[in-house]
Parts: C-alpha cells; structure tokens; sequence
C-alpha cells in the first residue's frame, strides 16, 4: 500500500501562483510514477500533469502546458506542482496519485490516490 497526502490547496485571486505538495509514505520501494488529476464541480476528473518513476520524463495536459510544472524530490519521496497565472477555470479539487503503468496520462492505469486538495481561484 501507498499512502499519497496532499497539501498546499487554498484560495487565492486570479494571476496568483500556487504550489501543491504530495507526499508519498508506505510501500514506495516500488517504482511509482507520479501524476496530478483535478476535478472540477459536475466535471469530469482530468489529467493535469505526470512524471514518471525516476522524476526525468514529464508529461502536461496541452491546454495547461506553460503555466503548470511538475517536479520532484526522490529524496523526500514528493511530487510537486506549481501552478502559476492561475485562472478561475482551475477552480477544482486536485488529485496525486502513483501508478506503476507508463501511460500516466490515463488516469485507470493509477493504484493509488490522495484524498484530494481543493484550489480556489476567484477575486
């Protein structure tokens, strides 16, 4: 088992900038790569961003390519996301999950999944 928590949603205005956490604890001997998903209020849950198990390769959603970038810390076993240029159209709970598949951008090929963040943006 993987136990993913994630941190650093809020509310914050339009052009902001925020960077989400996700920490990963248990079983992460095994190679995991990483992605973030959101879901926004009667949406569907989307791919956002990935990076894969030994934090070299990423992958964006085309429409977020730009303003969002994906990292990681093998060290602290965490994944980030640092969201800039932030519009109310990001308003969505977000998602860290770890997935032992190579198609990160597909969000059934996941194991494990976080309880979520929510970000708000809204002047």
């Amino acid at each position: 088992q993987v136990q993913l928590l994630e941190s650093g949603g809020g509310l914050v205005q339009p052009g902001d900038s925020l960077r989400l956490s996700c920490a990963a604890s248990g079983r992460t001997s095994s190679n995991y790569g990483m992605g973030w998903f959101r879901q926004a209020a009667g949406k569907e849950r989307e791919f956002v961003a990935a990076i894969d198990w030994n934090y070299r390769s990423t992958y964006y959603a085309d429409s977020l390519k730009g303003r969002f970038t994906i990292s990681g810390d093998s060290a602290k076993i965490t994944v980030y996301l640092q969201m800039s240029s932030l519009k109310p159209e990001d308003t969505a709970v977000y998602y860290c999950a770890a997935s032992t598949s190579w198609r990160l951008m597909n969000p059934r090929e996941y194991d494990y999944w976080g309880q979520g963040t929510q970000v708000t943006v809204s002047s």
